[in-house]
């Protein structure tokens, strides 16, 4: 491995310092390097697109955080690059390696020893309506309800409400038949990767990365008891905005690994199943979910 791409937060790094060091030194290890500024220095967000990548590289190189790498991950999933990440944020249960180990991780990749481990990945896409279709292109830009547009995600695909603080109903449907419906903040539907995030501050359970399978986790349900639900990951989902006051209509976003995707009003649906695609994630350690876990947790509590 010698043709690596680094995609770079620079709210993380600044002035780009340890990027260009990262470059020169794959240099002169005889290797070839170009970098890319996905987050630039006032926050701004720059989507990487597939064709920045060119088709000779090997590595992906994310220096930012879990945010970054999962960022990153989604946008070149078309490239078929491993990707792995050098954490410069804070907990990064994602990002295999520290600024003070990257010398020595490079000279393991530089001499192909790495694994490379699937990442499942979900996909969403909004039912369209008589009333979207209805709706002017400028509205529909406005609302981020572009037809058959399709939203991956690496993490999870969540549906929460806007505006007042008030609760949302929302029923959910698995191939067609009715589950329940719930009450309250919202839903996540996360992958195996994402369980470490939203889906644990709301309650949901921890799983192998690796897993195949969704998890989905009621935010704040209005109940005595709220419980996550494991899903067959090729089963389809299907999410619609239900109104439970009087004459008043209910909104609520639906966010891609916590990006805005689009906003569903009562009686839309939303389409979730998992992606045709997947994320390669790098690994050079083979160190155990449950023991990074353990770490992480220890470090943070």
């Amino acid at each position: 491995m010698k043709k690596f791409v680094l995609i770079v937060n620079a709210c993380k790094d600044r002035n780009l310092k340890e990027t260009r060091s990262l470059c020169s030194y794959i240099k002169t290890r005889g290797g070839s390097c170009r970098y890319i500024v996905s987050v630039d220095e006032q926050e701004k967000i720059h989507k990487v697109q597939a064709k920045d990548i060119p088709e000779e590289t090997e590595c992906i190189l994310v220096l930012g955080g879990d945010g970054t790498l999962i960022r990153a991950a989604r946008d070149t999933v078309e490239c078929k690059v491993p990707l792995i990440g050098v954490n410069m944020g804070t907990l990064g249960y994602l990002c295999e390696l520290e600024i003070e180990n990257l010398e020595e991780a490079l000279e393991l990749m530089l001499h192909d020893k790495y694994m490379v481990e699937e990442r499942m990945m979900i996909c969403g896409q909004k039912e369209i309506s008589m009333k979207m279709q209805n709706t002017k292109s400028a509205d529909k830009k406005e609302i981020g309800a572009k037809e058959g547009q399709v939203f991956r995600a690496l993490n999870d695909i969540v549906i929460h409400r806007t505006g007042s603080l008030s609760l949302v109903s929302l029923t959910v449907y698995v191939n067609g038949q009715y589950l329940h419906t719930w009450k309250g903040d919202g839903i996540i539907l996360s992958t195996p990767t994402g369980s470490t995030g939203y889906n644990m501050s709301a309650g949901g359970p921890i799983v192998d990365p690796k897993a195949q399978l969704l998890l989905l986790t009621p935010i704040n349900s209005h109940t005595l008891t709220q419980r996550s639900i494991v899903i067959d990951p090729q089963d389809e989902i299907v999410i619609e905005v239900e109104s439970w006051r009087k004459q008043q209509e209910e909104t609520v976003e639906v966010s891609f690994d916590g990006d805005h995707g689009c906003r569903l009003c009562t009686g839309e649906r939303i389409h979730i199943q998992r992606a045709q695609e997947s994320a390669k994630i790098l690994k050079l350690s083979k160190v155990s979910f449950l023991e990074i876990l353990r770490k992480k947790m220890q470090t943070f509590c």
